[in-house]
């Protein structure tokens, strides 16, 4: 584990705090404050002790060019609202106006610098850029596990330069993840769903090695089950991956991981919300039909099994989760996950995107022991990579560039 901040005292002290505050805007505002209210707890705390606290973030991909519409300002003010307290902006994040900015601050004072894609050196990891970034601080905290997969200026060039430290987010995310794969209570059982094998063939390829149990819906689903000789009528799948399942399903053999394929599907003529639909096994899919979601018995048989598994994760929804009725097993298995984490049973940590959504629309993300906002990071992490924003708070370079 990195150090975090029980390891320094930072009265006084210009903290240079890397946050994702890449949120969804329309119309010059914010219409989601959720990493807010997640970095929000970081923020006090440093604010709290007398800290002078710097806001590194970036937003959108302006391509290393100045794009008024992608400016930090109005989430500045969007962070003063959920922080309660004034939040100032510098117009740049490094030279002198953000150095302007800096010597303005006092203890607890917070300040969002301007958006660091604006200069090119970010994405480079231009380590020119990144020590014109680490001139403004005194210790570098990273609360940005979402973009711990990027080796960027700003989540691990500046880490070189600064005393560095993991923020409570970030000290979240990597226990919770280390408690689900790292060093985990077994049996361990992974959930894996999505629309193509091609996207999660690292994912698969890593899960098969440290899970005992792996669980695999969505159209991935589909490529698997071609790949074993059943007719998948017309429903979304990838032929020439066929060979890669049947791979997979051999490693999993030889590694002692079960894996759990669909045994009934909801297949329908048409994605459309509402569409006729059946339940056939898989064996019975019509050939004019395509499977669109995992079918109520596979669901029922793999629930009946959560007694067996002592941690869950999650990542990817069963079926075609944003269409009725399309939504119902991802919805079924969500609530059995849910209430056996309510009664202690089980640890659960969900992470990515979609799976974000599906178990919000779900109505458990409360439930869960875990839920990871990040994306790809997750997603990498789960891959078994190397993420350099986590590797450069150990002071560990060589696996960076």
């Amino acid at each position: 584990m990195s150090n975090t901040l029980d390891d320094v005292k930072v009265s006084g002290q210009r903290v240079l705090l890397r946050a994702d505050l890449n949120l969804p805007m329309h119309d010059g505002k914010v219409t989601d404050l959720t990493r807010l209210e997640r970095l929000a707890p970081t923020i006090r705390e440093l604010s709290d002790k007398g800290a002078k606290v710097i806001v590194l973030s970036h937003l959108d991909r302006p391509n290393g060019q100045v794009v008024p519409a992608l400016s930090l300002r109005p989430i500045a003010q969007a962070l003063a609202e959920v922080l309660g307290k004034p939040v100032a902006f510098a117009a740049d994040c490094i030279g002198p106006v953000a150095e302007a900015a800096v010597a303005k601050l006092h203890n607890g004072d917070v300040l969002v610098l301007e958006n660091t894609r604006f200069h090119a050196g970010e994405e480079e990891n231009n380590l020119k850029f990144a020590a014109a970034l680490a001139k403004l601080g005194d210790i570098y905290v990273n609360d940005a596990f979402s973009t711990a997969h990027r080796a960027h200026a700003s989540t691990a060039g500046v880490a070189r330069y600064l005393p560095s430290f993991a923020g409570r987010l970030m000290q979240a995310e990597l226990q919770a993840l280390e408690k689900a794969l790292g060093n985990p209570v077994r049996p361990v059982c992974a959930i894996v769903a999505g629309s193509k094998v091609s996207t999660k063939l690292d994912l698969l390829s890593n899960l098969v090695a440290k899970v005992d149990m792996l669980v695999i819906g969505g159209a991935m689903a589909n490529t698997f089950l071609a790949a074993q000789g059943y007719d998948v009528g017309i429903s979304l799948q990838e032929p020439d991956l066929h060979e890669t399942a049947r791979e997979i399903l051999r490693i999993a053999t030889v590694k002692g991981c079960e894996i759990i394929l669909p045994q009934d599907v909801v297949v329908a003529e048409k994605f459309a919300e509402n569409t006729p639909t059946q339940v056939v096994k898989v064996d019975a899919i019509p050939r004019n039909m395509m499977a669109l979601d995992v079918g109520p018995a596979t669901v029922a048989a793999f629930i009946h099994r959560l007694p067996e598994i002592k941690t869950i994760i999650w990542n990817g929804p069963l079926g075609a989760f944003e269409t009725k009725p399309f939504d119902a097993a991802t919805n079924t298995l969500a609530d059995a996950i849910a209430a056996a984490t309510k009664a202690g049973k089980i640890i659960s940590v969900g992470g990515g995107g979609d799976t974000v959504s599906a178990l919000k629309l779900a109505g458990v993300q409360g439930d869960m022991t875990y839920l990871s906002s990040a994306g790809g990071a997750f997603l990498e992490w789960m891959e078994g990579k190397i993420l350099p924003g986590v590797v450069a708070l150990s002071k560990d370079f060589s696996n960076i560039g």
